[in-house]
């Protein structure tokens, strides 16, 4: 694996661009800021693999995927006889990342833990995981780049339990390590809960051992936006800036920006998962090419373009314009939010394929506009901008019916 930050933000901030380059299979550099895409088994929850070609490339390649999604049906042997997860799902030019946290079911029971290795929840019960056995998944699987184990611990435990918290943790990345016999990138976690000197204590001991980038673990698990920009910035004190950072539970585009501005360079896409699943169209704010947001126009049906939209709402029921008329995504150009608002009506599956292909298209965009405003200087007013943009346009009204209901923010 190989990065290298190319651009950064203006003045004190620590925003940046990077490139990372971390797959032999697929040779066009990554830029960072970037998005990881979520899986379910190593495939997008709602995107066959024939359609996964009309997102934008490269950036859509990076897929995450938790190797404990495995632990039940194909053993770890067969998927290693296969040829691992590249082969066996035949996703031949994508970028797999292994993380041992669920990225939509997170794991905020502290008690869910013990000395040995961490315990999840599975269809089959309760499985305990030793740093032997994820190892084990991970080689079998062989991803171009693997999270080490963390005991995450939501904000609210006792000092006791999260210092325990980061004594299980470094000891788990140093067994991961040494059971890394096949040599797969390993990204170190760094955990410490809400307390600013765990924090710190963990980042200093996870920079000693021998890792190619960093896993920030333990965010969205209750603690507030104002708690975790100290935290943030613990932690970015004590890592180097020859390797990237990656981050899990940042999903609102706020916290992605707050992300950002600390200098976090990969994100998860829970935030579009949950969107999807709630039948919400992704209209973010984004900049025009002359770097400016485009001016609060009303849709059709009367709610701002720049608010998240129900779909599900009947006042879609015989509006024939896409979700967004700019937007370049498959469903965009193809077709209606009618169309969209009878498949979520009738409960057709495909519903939630064209809505994901939107809202990944859309959030991919987002990100892309993240890196042009870093490039240019300007991020801090990008961030403002947006943001700003974002609080006066959290609700949609339908005045031809006098309905209203809330954005999925």
């Amino acid at each position: 694996m190989k990065f290298a930050a190319t651009a950064a933000a203006m003045g004190n901030g620590r925003a940046r661009v990077g490139l990372l380059h971390l797959s032999t299979t697929f040779s066009d550099p990554i830029e960072t800021p970037a998005l990881l895409l979520t899986t379910r088994k190593g495939l997008p929850l709602f995107i066959p693999p024939d359609l996964l070609p009309s997102l934008p490339s490269p950036h859509s390649h990076l897929l995450q995927f938790s190797p404990l999604h495995f632990l039940e049906g194909i053993s770890p042997k067969t998927i290693s006889d296969v040829g691992g997860l590249h082969q066996m799902i035949g996703l031949h030019q994508h970028i797999f990342v292994a993380v041992p946290r669920d990225s939509i079911t997170s794991i905020p029971e502290h008690q869910s833990t013990n000395k040995t290795g961490p315990s999840f929840h599975t269809p089959g019960g309760r499985l305990l995981i030793k740093p032997a056995d994820y190892m084990q998944l991970v080689s079998s699987m062989k991803p171009d780049l693997f999270v080490s184990l963390a005991d995450e611990v939501p904000a609210w435990v006792s000092t006791k339990r999260n210092t325990a918290s980061v004594d299980r943790t470094l000891r788990w990345l140093d067994d991961c390590i040494s059971y890394n016999k096949t040599g797969v990138t390993v990204f170190g976690s760094i955990v410490g809960g809400s307390r600013v000197e765990e924090r710190q204590r963990c980042a200093q001991e996870v920079v000693k051992r021998n890792v190619s980038g960093y896993f920030i673990g333990g965010f969205g698990l209750g603690e507030s936006m104002d708690e975790r920009s100290d935290l943030l910035a613990a932690i970015m004190d004590n890592l180097p800036e020859d390797k990237p950072r990656q981050v899990s539970g940042l999903e609102l585009p706020e916290e992605v920006l707050q992300g950002v501005a600390a200098g976090v360079d990969l994100f998860d896409s829970t935030y579009i998962y949950h969107l999807t699943i709630g039948g919400f169209a992704l209209t973010l704010p984004l900049e025009t090419r002359a770097g400016e947001f485009p001016d609060n126009e009303l849709s059709d049906s009367g709610g701002s373009v720049h608010a998240n939209i129900n779909l599900k709402s009947t006042i879609y029921r015989k509006d024939t314009s896409p979700i967004i008329e700019s937007c370049e995504c498959y469903t965009c150009q193809n077709h209606t939010k009618a169309y969209l608002n009878h498949l979520f009506n009738v409960h057709e599956m495909l519903a939630q394929t064209l809505l994901e292909i939107h809202n990944t298209h859309h959030y991919l965009g987002f990100f892309r506009s993240i890196r042009e405003a870093i490039k240019e200087g300007r991020f801090e007013q990008f961030r403002r901008n947006f943001i700003g943009g974002r609080r006066d346009n959290i609700f949609i009204s339908a005045p031809s019916d006098g309905t209203q209901f809330n954005s999925c923010a």
